[in-house]
């Protein structure tokens, strides 16, 4: 009996299936490094990148940069606000012992004692100090306008510059100053500070953040222009990395002046009382003081020419998502869920790895695309060619069950063989039936009788050929070849098939007897039998396939058919069945020379049926 198309599966759909997956694994891996990602990816992301910076946080002293603290201790002396007076004390001690420039995160709004403004506004006037202005990035009803802004050059667009929509300056009495620096930032959506604004936009001016401003104004090197927009700030020194002196020791003259010469001075304050604090990836209360000095310290990093190289990070997180796809297309139809599962855990393994050292060299990379192009796998692709290969396992059954006995199917699944229709050289014996005179019974009989009569006959030959777990090979139109010994092997594949043979010959006799109440013409069946090693499998294409057993003993039980009509028995056996078969007795029939054969054979039949 041949196959319909469908007994073996269509390779289209599922190849197609895979191209999606593909294609998937590509866009949600890889499309987030080419633009703007989703929020909740982007802070996964970035999430990682918070790991990342803990674990990569060095401690190396920062030498270049000295943080001044107004902190509880000094404010326990002198609370907060302090007098104007008090800050330029401040400044003008750290000027004195030689500091390469002075910035305060400190905003002077108002006027204070005219004294201390005055001292300041010279200060900042004449001296390398820069004082600090704060932009609102967030559009209100009313915009936030404040003391007077200053600095900034001009900007008729805002380019990549952030643009701000309000602002926080200083009184006027500082409106000579020469070096402004924005201390406004914008805190990503899960409220953790991880870049700063270089440089704000507003109202046809780009105004530098606070460690720019110090750079512009007293670095040896001016900084190269460069990026103006939203920068990652590295965190790439522990706190501890930085040298902080408190304003309560420099104003009483214990800090030696060794430790101030020649370095850039951030003033500000740590004391929860003044509450300038941010969440950071380092910590969820940061002095904001030291978010500038991480922002200074990278950038001295550059121009000093020690900052991280920078890598294509995002273009090796699209080609490991290609490579990805491509691999999971491979792997993920061939081996187990469980195999695949754990392959992909190790190859997130392996992108976490790799995004720990490409993250400080490319500050635009997402790390969590990749993980998502995982979880996708994991969560989706595993699944369904599980499904797929639930689906094809159902198929063969499907198929089995056409051509085997139920039994020889529950026994070939707990065989454990990993494609029971793959051909295999077996030993196995061959029965083909036909009907005697086939042509005669029905060519008086309509198509109608003639197609009944043809089914009812081969009931009475493919039921105990089933019942004896026999393997059906196909249909010859008015019989059947079956075998036994295949798919599974089966020792005694011989008496089984001499077994179907006398089932055969009992259901044909009551069959031709029922005929022969009706007055209908009897029925004899020919039955030939051999037994011998055999190729036994699924043959074919995705066309059209059929499991068949091919070699010479195959061609002997057709010979041997044939022959039967040449005798007064049913049954044609052959010398090699006969050797094996343990149950059964035999009549011998002498020798007899068949159609390719280059001698003769002997014959026999079943005593049984004699």
């Amino acid at each position: 009996m041949t196959n319909p198309v469908s007994s073996r599966p269509n390779p289209a759909p599922a190849l197609v299936l895979r191209g999606v997956v593909a294609a998937a694994v590509v866009l949600v891996g890889a499309a987030p490094q080419l633009g703007s990602a989703p929020a909740p990816l982007r802070l996964g992301g970035e999430w990682l990148r918070d790991r990342f910076i803990q674990l990569a946080a060095r401690d190396v002293p920062e030498n270049r940069i000295l943080v001044v603290d107004i902190d509880e201790s000094s404010l326990a002396e002198q609370p907060w606000p302090w007098p104007r007076a008090r800050l330029a004390d401040l400044v003008e001690v750290l000027l004195q012992h030689g500091a390469r420039g002075v910035a305060l995160d400190i905003l002077q709004e108002k006027p204070a004692d005219a004294d201390g403004d005055a001292r300041m506004a010279m200060l900042a006037a004449h001296g390398p100090v820069v004082l600090a202005q704060m932009f609102d990035y967030v559009e209100r009803g009313s915009p936030l306008h404040a003391g007077m802004l200053g600095g900034g050059t001009p900007a008729a667009v805002p380019g990549e510059a952030v643009v701000g929509h309000g602002y926080i300056g200083n009184h006027a009495g500082l409106s000579r100053a020469r070096h402004f620096g924005n201390i406004g930032v914008v805190p990503d959506a899960d409220g953790v500070l991880r870049r700063v604004p270089l440089y704000t936009w507003y109202e046809g001016r780009a105004y530098p953040t606070l460690s720019r401003a110090l750079l512009e104004c007293c670095a040896a090197t001016p900084p190269a222009p460069g990026a103006t927009g939203m920068t990652r700030i590295p965190y790439a020194r522990t706190w501890e990395s930085y040298d902080v002196a408190k304003a309560r020791d420099l104003l009483r003259g214990a800090v030696p002046p060794e430790y101030i010469r020649d370095r850039y001075v951030l003033i500000g304050s740590s004391s929860l009382s003044i509450g300038d604090r941010l969440a950071t990836p380092t910590g969820a209360s940061t002095a904001g003081l030291l978010v500038h000095a991480a922002m200074l310290s990278a950038q001295l990093d550059t121009l000093a020419g020690t900052a991280p190289a920078p890598w294509a990070g995002r273009a090796i997180a699209t080609l490991f998502c290609a490579v990805l796809a491509l691999a999971a297309s491979y792997t993920l139809p061939r081996w187990s869920a469980a195999v695949n599962a754990l392959l992909l855990g190790t190859v997130a393994a392996a992108w976490v790895g790799l995004a720990y050292l490409m993250a400080p060299h490319d500050p635009l990379l997402e790390p969590g695309a990749p993980l998502l192009a995982i979880a996708f796998l994991l969560a989706v692709a595993v699944p369904m060619h599980w499904q797929l290969a639930q689906q094809r396992s159902r198929q063969l059954l499907g198929t089995l069950r056409q051509y085997v006995a139920k039994a020889v199917v529950d026994e070939l699944l707990r065989s454990d063989l990993k494609d029971p229709l793959a051909p295999r050289l077996l030993q196995v014996t061959t029965l083909i039936a036909d009907m005697q005179g086939y042509t005669t019974q029905v060519e008086s009989l309509s198509l109608e009788e003639a197609a009944r009569l043809t089914t009812d006959f081969l009931d009475c030959l493919t039921r105990p050929v089933l019942e004896k777990q026999g393997t059906l090979d196909k249909y010859t139109g008015d019989g059947l070849v079956a075998f036994w010994g295949a798919p599974l092997p089966n020792a005694e594949h011989a008496d089984l098939a001499l077994d179907a043979a006398a089932g055969i010959l009992r259901e044909v006799a009551r069959f031709s007897a029922a005929r022969a109440a009706q007055g209908l013409p009897p029925l004899r069946v020919r039955i030939g039998i051999e037994s011998g090693p055999a190729m036994a499998g699924d043959y074919g294409t995705s066309f059209r396939s059929i499991y068949t057993a091919v070699g010479d003993s195959v061609n002997t039980a057709s010979r041997l058919e044939q022959a039967a009509r040449d005798y007064p028995h049913d049954v044609i056996v052959g010398e090699g069945t006969v050797a094996l078969a343990r149950r059964h007795r035999f009549l011998p029939l002498g020798e007899r020379m068949l159609r390719g054969k280059e001698r003769p054979i002997r014959v026999y039949t079943l005593a049984e049926a004699a």
